[in-house]
């Protein structure tokens, strides 16, 4: 195992057993951990749960179209993107690589290329991953580190569901900017919820019962009327 890949977590999306056989042998026997989704949303769920080091994604999903994928990733980790699809035409290219990603390989594929291509996105990966410094978000009020997916106010840990979690850490990795209600909803819950926009009402008020100094005049999570929320700092 060179030192490339030492370590490093490969989640391989893709319907087709054959193909996910062949990555996963071809991978494992290279040093690269791997585990693997077959449809989108379970992708999205993957890298929420696993933290990947690269995701190698077909863009034909039975659920979600790849783009869709890419997109949803890209709302909140930089995580590099290969994309591995027999879509071949440049307008499907451009396409990906605007929606995010960072790489695009069409089938069929040399195994050489891709590893080679891999070994890139890995490195690409270890230079541009948070450091301890940016991991840690500190607001005054209460401590949230987003390596260890703890929270802690008042220096005891606070206890948060997993979706809770999902809702704040998705927040506070686009800390700043709007985040739509659509978008929380299709990451946090997956793409059937996208109009349930009563769960964001009922989880933003638990967390602000949970963090916020004065929950009914918040400070960090921040309601934006019909459009979504925002943290802040």
């Amino acid at each position: 195992m060179s030192a490339d890949n030492a370590s490093a977590t490969v989640l391989v999306v893709d319907d087709e057993p054959q193909i996910v056989r062949a990555l996963r042998i071809n991978l494992s026997a290279r040093g690269y951990k791997v585990i693997t989704a077959h449809d989108g949303t379970a992708a999205l769920k993957a890298v929420a749960e696993t933290k990947p080091d690269v995701v190698v994604l077909d863009l034909g999903l039975p659920d979600l179209d790849g783009t869709e994928v890419i997109a949803g990733l890209r709302g909140w980790t930089t995580v590099p993107i290969i994309v591995l699809s027999a879509r071949g035409d440049s307008a499907d290219k451009v396409q990906a690589l605007d929606a995010g990603a960072d790489d695009y390989v069409t089938k069929p594929f040399g195994m050489d290329e891709l590893l080679a291509r891999l070994r890139a996105a890995v490195r690409r990966s270890a230079t541009s991953s948070v450091d301890g410094a940016d991991a840690v978000v500190d607001t005054g009020s209460f401590r949230i580190d987003l390596a260890a997916k703890k929270v802690r106010r008042d220096g005891k840990e606070v206890h948060l569901t997993k979706t809770e979690w999902g809702v704040l850490e998705l927040l506070v990795r686009n800390r700043g900017r709007l985040v739509a209600q659509k978008q929380l909803l299709h990451e946090v819950w997956g793409p059937t919820y996208e109009t349930e926009s009563h769960y964001l009402r009922v989880y933003l008020a638990q967390l602000r019962r949970k963090l916020e100094p004065e929950p009914s005049r918040p400070r960090h999570l921040l309601t934006e009327p019909g459009m979504g929320y925002r943290f802040e700092m």
